[in-house]
């Protein structure tokens, strides 16, 4: 059939393979939220795809066009690393790491949090380690209710590991875990939208934020780490998905890394993950307007990530200096169907 979107013909594969929940289905295409929810419809008006109670299935024309697709080809992905590339080898770590985590603070609407699985931490964590940017660097976290802070200084390689985050229970979360363990990190409350500390800025070696993915709030949130650094050569790493940020964006993004004097030395696709759990930002989904679009409540962990790192090969030039007013434009544009309305 001609003229199918990509990302519908990649849902028609992975449905090949059997019938799927929606959110199963997501995982399998590249496409923003809002472009997967219309693929869907597309596929179903055009008699290929069909609800089975709460699960969708090929019709037989779609079957027929899933194998012109290039279904029944063999799997690539490794299994062994779910196509990652990197395993945290030692189990005890991952338990280890499991067991400071607990009595976290549960995320909150206010602050558009969600945490990735603890075994996802330790996997940036070690692939930080393995670019050269753990040992003896100076980190900056700007944004940590995933405690990859508290992960980096599990290794006590790093010279110094700070954490900045708005929420007061994240702070007081991490400076009580890093004293109950001797923990080389500490952490205090910071509004991104306020001006970096003065003591902070240009005294960095590393920065790492998972960003809002609206285009201000990403450029508020890369330009403080960018603040923070010391120079050319200085590296950053930040979390971006396809489902909150289209190819336009990630176009418009990459054109202010540049501007910014950053270069993309590596992007993991499909890195990390968001458990879909009650402890996490599911805890209240019915108010994202992807699940109000689909009309069912999540049942697979579907909401991915890819992490990306930068390297300074200019003087950082932060697109954002001193206090800013952003207000809903922070946290909402029409891509962002996986943050709280």
């Amino acid at each position: 059939m001609q003229g199918l979107p990509r990302n519908a013909a990649q849902v028609l594969r992975r449905l090949a393979g059997g019938s799927a929940s929606p959110w199963e289905l997501i995982d399998s295409q590249d496409g923003t939220l809002k472009e997967f929810c219309r693929v869907l419809e597309l596929l179903q008006e055009l008699g290929l795809v069909r609800w089975s109670g709460s699960r969708l299935e090929l019709t037989e024309a779609g079957r027929e066009e899933a194998e012109r697709c290039g279904a029944g080809m063999p799997e690539f992905r490794c299994t062994c690393c779910d196509g990652r590339g990197y395993a945290v080898q030692k189990k005890e770590l991952v338990e280890r790491f499991t067991a400071l985590l607990e009595g976290r603070p549960l995320p909150v609407e206010e602050y558009d949090q969600g945490y990735i699985a603890p075994g996802d931490v330790l996997l940036r964590a070690g692939f930080m380690l393995e670019r050269g940017d753990v040992a003896g660097k100076r980190i900056l976290l700007i944004g940590d209710d995933d405690m990859l802070g508290v992960a980096l200084a599990l290794t006590a390689l790093p010279e110094r590991v700070l954490a900045l985050d708005a929420d007061p229970r994240v702070v007081e979360f991490i400076n009580s875990v890093a004293e109950a363990e001797g923990l080389g990190v500490s952490a205090q409350r910071y509004d991104v939208r306020k001006p970096l500390p003065d003591e902070l800025a240009g005294s960095f070696d590393v920065f790492v934020t998972d960003p809002v993915e609206t285009l201000p709030g990403i450029t508020l949130f890369l330009s403080r780490g960018a603040e923070a650094l010391r120079g050319r050569g200085c590296a950053a790493y930040f979390g971006l998905t396809t489902l909150e940020a289209g190819a336009e964006k990630w176009h418009r993004i990459q054109r202010m890394l540049l501007d910014m004097g950053f270069v993309i030395t590596d992007i993991r696709r499909r890195f990390s993950v968001y458990p879909c759990e009650d402890t996490n930002f599911f805890r209240y989904q019915e108010k994202l307007r992807v699940v109000k679009v689909l009309g069912s409540r999540c049942d697979h962990d579907w909401f991915w990530s890819s992490f990306l790192r930068l390297e300074a090969v200019e003087e950082p030039a932060p697109q954002v200096v001193g206090e800013t007013e952003l207000g809903e434009e922070l946290y909402h544009d029409e891509e962002c169907w996986a943050t709280p309305e």
